[in-house]
């Protein structure tokens, strides 16, 4: 009996070649990594639109802030150039005005001038007047003339010592001499010493001494006027080295304001006399 053998190698072959290839199938992680720039580049995109359309109201109401201020300070430049103009016309006008009345101004320039040269020629002549009737009358006063080196001012005489004295030997000098020293009450005085004692120390007929109270030389109570006195002033020192005592009698200082000072001092003064002006 014969065994009959079935080669089924063709049959192999043929399962193999034929054989179907397995379908392939993409996983999910896969497929999110596909999508997942494009979604986010689409979700920046639609941020920055919403982000825009946001900011775009202030950024507009920024923008027109500053258009305003620009506009404000152009109206301010512009306001500012119409004063600058004005005022180079009132200058140009008053420089004109000026121009035109130079001959005016000029005239009364040599006016006061002339005055001035007529007062000097006044005095002058009154000096003289009284220098003739002093020689005439053996060296006593004719009414409206001062002493020879005094300084008369309205109905009083002054004396404006070159040599220094202290307060009481001051005071006794101007008494030897028919006079006081220098009792000022009024602006006019006050100007007229102040001016020819400016640049030194005078005495003046003003005391505490007596009663701790600042009176005149012939007791008449002084009034105080602060602007007359040096700040801080009169303060009584007590330190001076002199002798004992405080500050007791005021003085003139450079300036013409007053200071006190401890009256044992050496300064010069000034005598005041009455009743010699006609």
């Amino acid at each position: 009996m014969t065994t009959e053998y079935h080669d089924e190698v063709e049959d192999d072959n043929n399962s193999f070649w034929n054989k179907e290839t397995a379908p392939v199938y993409v996983s999910g992680v896969s497929m999110f990594r596909r999508w997942l720039f494009p979604g986010l580049t689409a979700t920046a995109i639609l941020l920055l639109i919403i982000v825009l359309g946001a900011t775009g109201g202030s950024r507009s109401s920024w923008l027109w802030s500053l258009d305003q201020k620009v506009s404000n300070l152009t109206g301010s430049l512009s306001a500012t150039q119409q004063l600058a103009e004005g005022a180079a016309r009132d200058v140009h006008r008053l420089k004109f005005s000026v121009e035109s009345n130079k001959d005016e101004l000029s005239s009364v320039a040599d006016a006061l001038k002339q005055l001035s040269v007529l007062d000097s020629l006044s005095r002058t002549v009154a000096s003289l007047k009284c220098t003739i009737e002093r020689t005439i009358n053996n060296g006593s006063l004719s009414a409206g003339c001062c002493p020879l080196d005094w300084e008369a001012l309205s109905s009083s005489c002054y004396l404006f010592s070159r040599t220094s004295l202290s307060w009481p030997e001051a005071r006794d000098w101007c008494s030897a001499h028919g006079a006081h020293l220098a009792m000022l009450t009024t602006d006019e005085e006050w100007d007229f010493v102040i001016l020819h004692t400016s640049g030194t120390y005078y005495w003046l007929g003003l005391t505490d001494q007596r009663t701790g109270e600042w009176e005149w030389v012939n007791q008449t109570p002084y009034v105080m006027n602060r602007r007359r006195w040096k700040p801080g002033q009169p303060d009584s020192w007590t330190g001076h080295g002199v002798g004992p005592g405080d500050e007791d009698c005021a003085h003139l200082l450079f300036d013409g304001r007053l200071n006190d000072l401890h009256c044992a001092t050496k300064l010069r003064f000034v005598c005041q006399q009455h009743g010699q002006r006609g």
